[in-house]
């Protein structure tokens, strides 16, 4: 059983508590039911359904902290797992960092749980594979794709009297399609809360046109474009940026947020005005915990407004270091734009380039948050208003800073969960100018 109820989770994290003899005492449990399909070529080629469930328990004496985890619940396994933690912290360096155990907080629980995503079945899953695959071989195109549905259950108490429990749900998508020949590759993503939302046999028609459209690329030149970012494109860039609202970071001179001479760029107009990014963990689309990863409450709050920073990430320890309150670490991102699809913003350009997605992104300077990565799985070039055809994918070397302060035109947002990114996001495709592009890739 991997799925606790409310009351089973307390009954055991109850029990950890009891046979603490630390100072202090803090107990996770969480259980997860993740289901999957995979398939490639056409063909399914794994299925299956995991489940487990697993106990932290973190113990300390003085500064001095030990961890330990087991995925056994009777009597005797919790006695064994509560004694290591602490035999551990016993034997620990103290930490000059250490933070006491959270006092008893109040959690607002969010919209996270969907039934219907946690009642999917391994049928539903073959028929979300069947209308993957099946429009592709009938245009003789070749799939490959995953969907990994979840419904999970986190609960934590400790010895000062914090307790919270909550579930959620969750499911994400990818099909490529590609070409017989290799030339073409088309693909979509879609990532949701509630099963209800998502419907394979549309969403593979965006990457069966886009593998079909870009069979035949053209080599540009390399150089400054206006571009067109769908938003799995732009979401990547963005997330990464989200690393450096780091306070201490920046206080530190660490991130493009920190000031020459000291202090940082918190209140300062840093992008275009029509960005506004905020965290919300009930927003209705995109809802996450409403606590982060230590315990804290989170809060719907700007991260940034009308282009000026509004927020900056305080840890425990850096809060009180610099008398400043800490706050839970957003688990979202919710950019504003406006109501345009990513076709409606294509009609609107002129010349200019449309990226499906952007890929393998690495950091190439954290002082200005330069960044470097891959167009690919479908590349076009547009010219009054539409797409003329397809260009080879290219290398860009940007900045999600400069890139927010290029805006021409924001799209309507929609959900997403990056491949390396902690958040949920709802992101706009983006109309940009002078986006970079440093060199071409003979990936498809």
């Amino acid at each position: 059983m991997s799925i606790f109820t409310e009351e089973q989770a307390k009954a055991i994290l109850d029990k950890v508590l009891k046979l603490s003899t630390a100072d202090e005492c803090t107990a996770t449990l969480a259980g997860n039911i993740t289901g999957n399909i995979r398939f490639a070529l056409n063909a399914v080629s794994t299925s299956g359904k995991v489940s487990d469930t697993q106990l932290i328990v973190q113990s300390a004496f003085g500064k001095r902290e030990g961890i330990a985890t087991i995925n056994e619940f009777d009597d005797a396994a919790l006695e064994r797992v509560v004694r290591r933690a602490e035999d551990l912290a016993k034997l620990a360096p103290e930490n000059p960092e250490y933070m006491p155990a959270l006092e008893k907080q109040t959690y607002r629980p969010s919209p996270t749980f969907v039934q219907a995503t946690a009642d999917i079945t391994p049928e539903l899953r073959a028929q979300v594979a069947k209308a993957s695959i099946g429009p592709c071989k009938d245009n003789k195109l070749i799939a490959a794709g995953f969907l990994q549905d979840d419904q999970t259950f986190f609960a934590f108490a400790n010895s000062k009297g914090n307790f919270g429990y909550q579930r959620a749900t969750n499911l994400d998508y990818t099909c490529t399609v590609r070409t017989e020949d290799g030339r073409g590759s088309g693909w979509v993503s879609r990532n949701a809360a509630d099963i209800g939302k998502f419907n394979a046999a549309d969403d593979i028609q965006v990457a069966i046109q886009k593998a079909r459209d870009s069979a035949e690329a053209k080599a540009l030149e390399p150089g400054k474009y206006t571009v067109i970012l769908e938003p799995a494109a732009a979401a990547g860039l963005i997330s990464f940026m989200m690393f450096f609202f780091d306070a201490r970071q920046a206080d530190e001179g660490r991130s493009f947020l920190s000031k020459k001479g000291g202090g940082t760029k918190l209140g300062e107009q840093v992008y275009d005005p029509r960005v506004n990014i905020e965290a919300d963990p009930w927003h209705p689309e995109a809802a996450v915990m409403p606590w982060d990863g230590g315990g804290l409450p989170r809060e719907k709050h700007p991260i940034i407004k009308d282009g000026k920073v509004e927020y900056l990430q305080y840890s425990r320890y850096w809060a009180k270091e610099k008398g400043k309150r800490a706050i839970g670490q957003p688990g979202n991102l919710i950019m504003s734009g406006g109501n345009k699809s990513t076709a409606e913003l294509v009609k609107g350009t002129q010349k200019g380039i449309l990226v499906t997605r952007t890929w393998y992104i690495r950091m190439v300077d954290p002082q200005t948050v330069l960044l470097t990565g891959l167009t690919r799985d479908g590349t076009f070039y547009i010219e009054n208003g539409e797409i003329k055809h397809p260009v080879k994918n290219f290398r860009f070397n940007e900045s999600p800073v400069i890139m927010l302060n290029n805006i021409e035109e924001l799209g309507k947002p929609i959900r997403l969960s990056g491949d390396e990114s902690p958040f949920v996001m709802m992101i706009p495709p983006m109309k940009l100018r002078d986006f970079t592009f440093s060199s071409l890739s003979d990936a498809v």
